[in-house]
């Protein structure tokens, strides 16, 4: 069986030497509810590490984590999700998301904006985007990861992951991976102060060379903070949002 930090997904093509994001995380007071509830919503597997529970992406859809809580929750999330309708209806999504215990949210949104907001079971804001957004046509179910964030957040993930821009437009830049699938936005300003310690961060894994893959993100603006006793490196992007470097394992 492959180690969860082996990346079977990458074997098509070869061990990349730069990250792959592996995962959204989001601290979770019950993570194994919220990865039931997200893998039903998303029809995807769930696999438990030390770390919490995954639930793994492939080379267009990104992995989400979801790890047992260090802080509760004081100020609105950083990043939300945002599900299409792609081969549904926006109902029958939100009809299904409201049966595995979301729930409606009102966070300021208008009457006539086309999306619906919901909150999974431990109130973490999604929206869900009617049919016919030409943003997120061909993103697949898992459309974008929506951060807060100003643009010199974007061009530094873009140069992180390798993923071109996307949108670029009033200070708001968008990233996708070269095969498609969830784009990554940032908001730009206004930024909400930063939360810490944080609830919810993005985990990469390293290429072949963990080391150096340190060394060049910290080269395009990031800044190392600690680093853990099985290898994972804990950074900060230019707009001080953490995130973790996972070494490689070999696959067993």
């Amino acid at each position: 069986m492959s180690s969860l930090w082996s990346d079977p997904g990458c074997a098509s093509y070869g061990v990349p030497m730069t990250s792959r994001l592996l995962a959204v995380t989001f601290d979770a007071h019950d993570p194994d509810r919220l990865a039931r509830f997200w893998a039903g919503l998303l029809d995807r597997d769930v696999l438990g590490d030390a770390d919490g529970v995954l639930l793994p992406g492939d080379d267009t859809q990104v992995g989400l984590r979801f790890a047992p809580s260090r802080a509760g929750r004081r100020q609105p999330n950083r990043l939300h999700l945002h599900l299409t309708s792609a081969g549904s209806t926006q109902e029958t999504v939100v009809a299904k998301a409201v049966g595995l215990g979301a729930r409606h949210l009102d966070v300021g949104q208008l009457p006539e904006e086309p999306h619906v907001v919901l909150g999974d079971p431990e109130g973490n804001e999604f929206c869900v985007i009617p049919p016919g957004n030409s943003f997120l046509a061909g993103c697949g179910v898992l459309g974008e990861v929506a951060c807060d964030g100003i643009r010199a957040v974007g061009l530094f993930w873009g140069e992180a992951l390798g993923w071109p821009l996307v949108w670029d437009e009033n200070e708001e830049t968008a990233v996708q991976s070269p095969r498609g699938g969830t784009k990554v936005a940032w908001g730009g300003p206004p930024v909400a102060p930063l939360e810490m310690p944080a609830r919810q961060w993005f985990e990469l894994l390293a290429g072949a060379d963990s080391g150096a893959e340190v060394e060049r993100l910290v080269s395009l603006g990031a800044r190392r903070v600690s680093e853990r006793d099985d290898g994972v490196v804990i950074l900060t992007d230019p707009g001080g949002h953490e995130f973790r470097l996972r070494p490689r394992r070999p696959a067993a």
